[in-house]
Parts: structure tokens; C-alpha cells; sequence
């Protein structure tokens, strides 16, 4: 391992235990934030540490096992070399393990999400399409354990979503559906077409981690906020009182709806938490930029006109182009069964920051 790297770690080490004294100190064991906040640091940096004590065992035994590789006696020799291959294994799968416990984290990983799914080209069939991505994530959810919520949403005529915003709560849900974000594409006979023919539709997936009030501050006088009636299904209060919120935030002219609720605040605040979403990934987005001349992921841009994924139907068929995966029984999939097609995006995205990392 590089002495670079093993100068870190060491460092790492010497923090562990710095702090692992801070906490046993009386007016600190008192005081209940402090306390949690050097065990969140301490807990971060602990498998760290213990990788470091089992790679400085392994490379001790690989040092005893070579000193005996000298000896006269065939058994001892014997017995070291077996040794010393087994060192030299466990040696290079810590240094692995070390060099991803070293990569930086996504501090947004642990949040929650938005999630909003257009239908793109294709009409009627897009829309049952984006339809079709949004039962696939809620189902994923279910599968996880995560509650889902619909922001906002506009039908289609044939029970699909021209748009669906909507939010995934649970632990860990940015870090498995930001892989998500791009372009879906599906190829198949739509239920409208006469003749049998396939047809190509897309729908775009934008996932944004969860704002909070802290991440993004915004000026109401940034705002312009109207109040209309709702449209679409919601029984006679439509008609009645005006509830559905529309904000636009005037210096990005971004422009948020809700109204499904049928109260003008839950509509409000369901807006504000979308529209504080979208900041945040506008921002992040432009940090990202700053650094795509530096580093450019195997796995894709990130970009959301990029075609990610198709859906062939016929064939039945799902193939991810960043990492050119094939797997197959789309209505499995479709039913949320994407760990998979995840793990191997995911994977791919660790290897390429290992390989910037030590580049």
C-alpha cells in the first residue's frame, strides 16, 4: 500500500482514539449533543480503523512467514510459503476494502427524495409509460421498507401520468434512486395500435434529494404565489374552493404545482418542498459541472437527456447502457425488482471514483 495512503489512515486512527478520550471526559459524557455528535464522528471512521488494525496483522504475519522462507528444514519453508500466500491475500483484499472505506461519501445519500416522471416522445403510449416507472419505484419502496407520497400529478386519459411528482421516505433512498435519474425508453405494441407495430416511447426520471429549510434559503418576496381551483378528479370541493397552489420562484422562473391536497396550506408546503428540492439539484448541479472536466463517471453524466435504460418488450428484454446490462422478465422488473440492475450501476460508479482516487 502506498505510504501515502497508510500516512491517512494512521492520521484516521489517531482521531479515533482522540476522540474516543474526548467522550470519556465528565463535562463532555454530560452534555447529550456533544456526546452524540463525536460518537456520529467516531462511528464514521471506526471501520476504518479496524481495517487498518487487520491490514497491519495480515502485513506482520507476511514479514514472520518471509523470515522463515529461509530456513533448511523443507517442512518449516513449506509452511511459511503457505503462509505467506495466505498474507499476501488477505493483504490485498484489505487493501481494496480500505481504498472504498476512504472514498468520500455523498453526504445526501441518507435523505429522502422527489422524484418527478415526465412523459417524452411517444403520446398517449409515454404517458402509460411513465405510468408503468412510477408503480416500478412504488413497488421498489414497498420492497424497502419506504413510504410513498404523491405531490403532484396530471393524468393521462388512459390511467397514465403526463407528469408524477411524488416523494420516497426512508433510510438510504437517494443512495440507491439517484442512479435512476435519465432517460427511460420503452419498446413495445401499444395498447392503442391497431396493426401490431412496435412503437418507441421515453419518459425522463429526475430524482432530487429531500431540502431542507437549512440547505436552500428563500426569499418570499422571490415568490409569486397564485390560488386556483384544482382540476381533474377531486369531487365537488374543486369547484367550490380555490386549493390547488401554484409558486414561481422569480429569479430561476422555476415553476412548482400542487393540488391534490384539498387544503390550500398542504398544497402550499407540499410545493415549497419540491420547489427547495430543485434548488438544491440546480446547485448541485452546477458544482458538478465544475468538476466534469476533472472527472467524468463510467456510468454517465447524470445528465437528464441521456438515454439510461431501455424496456424491450418483445424480447423481453431490459438493457442499462451505462454499464451495458442485460437482464430479463420485464414484468418482474416493472413489479419493483431492480436491486440488481442498481447494484451493478452502483458498482461501476465505485470503481470508477476508486480508479479516480488513486489516479
Amino acid at each position: 500500500m502506498d505510504e501515502a495512503i497508510l500516512t491517512r489512515l494512521r492520521r484516521i486512527r489517531e482521531r479515533y482514539d482522540e476522540l474516543t478520550a474526548e467522550m470519556g471526559r465528565p463535562g463532555v459524557a454530560a452534555d447529550f449533543e456533544q456526546l452524540n455528535q463525536l460518537a456520529r464522528e467516531r462511528a464514521d471512521i471506526q471501520p476504518i480503523v479496524t481495517l487498518l488494525d487487520e491490514f497491519e496483522d495480515a502485513t506482520a504475519a507476511a514479514e514472520d512467514a518471509r523470515a522463515l522462507l529461509g530456513e533448511e528444514d523443507p517442512e518449516m519453508r513449506a509452511l511459511a510459503e503457505a503462509e505467506m500466500a495466505a498474507a499476501e491475500t488477505r493483504l490485498a483484499l484489505l487493501d481494496s476494502q480500505i481504498m472504498r472505506a476512504l472514498l468520500p461519501r455523498d453526504p445526501r445519500d441518507a435523505r429522502n427524495v422527489i422524484m418527478e416522471i415526465r412523459a417524452g416522445a411517444g403520446g398517449e403510449e409515454a404517458a402509460i409509460f411513465a405510468g408503468d416507472l412510477h408503480r416500478m419505484y412504488v413497488r421498489y419502496a414497498e420492497r424497502r421498507g419506504w413510504k410513498t407520497e404523491i405531490l403532484s400529478a396530471s393524468e393521462s386519459e388512459k390511467n397514465g401520468f403526463k407528469e408524477v411528482v411524488f416523494e420516497v421516505r426512508g433510510d438510504g433512498a437517494y443512495s440507491r434512486l439517484k442512479y435512476e435519474s435519465g432517460v427511460h425508453r420503452v419498446q413495445r405494441v401499444p395498447e392503442t395500435e391497431a396493426q401490431g407495430r412496435i412503437h418507441t416511447s421515453t419518459a425522463t426520471v429526475a430524482v432530487l434529494p429531500e431540502a431542507e429549510e437549512v440547505d436552500i434559503a428563500i426569499d418570499e418576496k422571490d415568490l409569486r404565489v397564485d390560488i386556483f381551483h384544482s382540476s381533474g378528479a377531486g369531487g365537488q370541493n374543486v369547484n367550490k374552493v380555490a386549493t390547488a397552489v401554484r409558486i414561481t420562484h422569480l429569479p430561476t422562473n422555476i415553476v412548482v404545482v400542487c393540488q391534490d391536497e384539498r387544503s390550500q396550506l398542504k398544497n402550499r408546503i407540499k410545493a415549497m418542498t419540491v420547489l427547495r428540492s430543485r434548488l438544491l439539484d440546480m446547485e448541485q448541479m452546477k458544482q458538478d459541472a465544475e468538476l466534469s472536466a476533472t472527472r467524468r463517471s463510467q456510468v454517465g453524466s447524470g445528465d437528464r437527456s441521456e438515454k439510461i435504460r431501455t424496456y424491450n418488450y418483445p424480447q423481453d428484454r431490459i438493457t442499462d447502457h451505462r454499464v451495458g446490462l442485460t437482464v430479463h422478465n420485464i414484468p418482474d422488473r416493472t413489479d419493483g425488482n431492480i436491486d440488481d440492475i442498481i447494484d451493478a450501476v452502483a458498482t461501476a460508479d465505485e470503481a470508477e471514483r476508486l480508479q479516480a482516487s488513486v489516479a
